[in-house]
């Protein structure tokens, strides 16, 4: 089910074609081969898009996104052209896109998102606990939540249409999916990012608990890192120092907004989005803002 409420929807580009939009990004065709993808303010929780934003939620992830895609790409190709997305849009429109867009390469995308876990968090605790397991890869007993895994795994998702959850699949099952020969190489770049990634963060303070990648395939089958990397919105960011076996640590991300839903509306997600008239206080938003800032600053300085 589309859960995205029209309302939450930022001034949209006339200049050129919609592509899609997602729950935070809006893509635009630039000709055939390129793609201009703004990151709006938007804020999506428990797959619902939010009706009030969080402001300069977009230029932050975008910072974000270009100071990891800059350092990692001795290990993988991105896909940035290179240009200014200002170029691309008419005087009018370039306040809409500075400071919080892409501009892109076209790419066939690999339909499953890469997801690399270094500590037991989410979705992964919960199954280990029932399996000892998780997305098919056996892991040591005595486990706990947020505790650190003996080595990073690799654990894809198959991608969902909006509004729905993405589905954990075993690595045999992407195999199958998108080729031995593809997933193989899928796994193990995302291997090579995560721990240079997780090695950086370590030295600033952060650990990466999780995160997730998505790739694709320009015309000449090259595999290229795509879409946003190593952001809030794509990762578990925690505090070094606060992070305790057994307990879930403090993140740097929109947990405040999630708090606050399930607080005030138990079941919220799965009975729907806010109840007509509800918003979110002002300090609850500034709070996201301040986490997603902070991990910002930390990391990219």
């Amino acid at each position: 089910m589309n859960m995205i409420d029209s309302s939450a929807y930022g001034p949209p580009l006339r200049s050129l074609p919609l592509i899609a939009r997602g729950k935070v990004r809006d893509n635009y065709a630039v000709g055939s081969d390129r793609i201009l993808m703004v990151a709006s303010d938007r804020l999506s929780a428990f797959d619902v898009v939010l009706p009030q934003p969080v402001p300069g939620k977009g230029a932050i992830l975008t910072e974000m996104a270009l100071f990891w895609f800059g350092k990692l790409g001795h290990i993988v190709p991105n896909h940035l052209t290179g240009e200014a997305p200002e170029s691309v849009v008419p005087d009018d429109e370039k306040p809409l896109v500075r400071g919080r867009s892409m501009l892109v390469k076209r790419l066939t995308p690999i339909p499953v998102e890469a997801v690399v876990r270094g500590y037991l968090a989410g979705s992964g605790w919960k199954e280990y606990q029932a399996s000892g397991s998780v997305c098919g890869v056996p892991l040591p007993p005595g486990l706990n939540n947020a505790s650190r895994l003996p080595e990073p795994i690799f654990t894809p998702a198959a991608k969902a249409a909006v509004g729905e959850h993405d589905e954990n699949i075993s690595f045999d099952d992407m195999s199958r999916r998108i080729g031995a020969d593809l997933a193989a190489k899928v796994r193990d770049v995302s291997l090579r990012i995560y721990t240079a990634a997780a090695e950086h963060a370590r030295s600033r303070g952060i650990v990466i608990a999780d995160t997730k990648f998505e790739f694709g395939l320009d015309a000449q089958g090259t595999l290229v890192l795509m879409d946003e990397v190593l952001t809030p919105d794509s990762s578990r960011f925690w505090p070094a120092e606060q992070v305790r076996e057994g307990e879930n640590p403090p993140s740097y991300d929109k947990q405040p907004i999630r708090d606050w839903l399930q607080r005030e509306y138990p079941g919220f997600g799965s009975t729907g989005g806010l109840p007509a008239g509800a918003s979110i206080p002002d300090s609850v938003i500034q709070a996201c803002v301040e986490r997603y800032r902070r991990a910002q600053q930390i990391l990219a300085g």
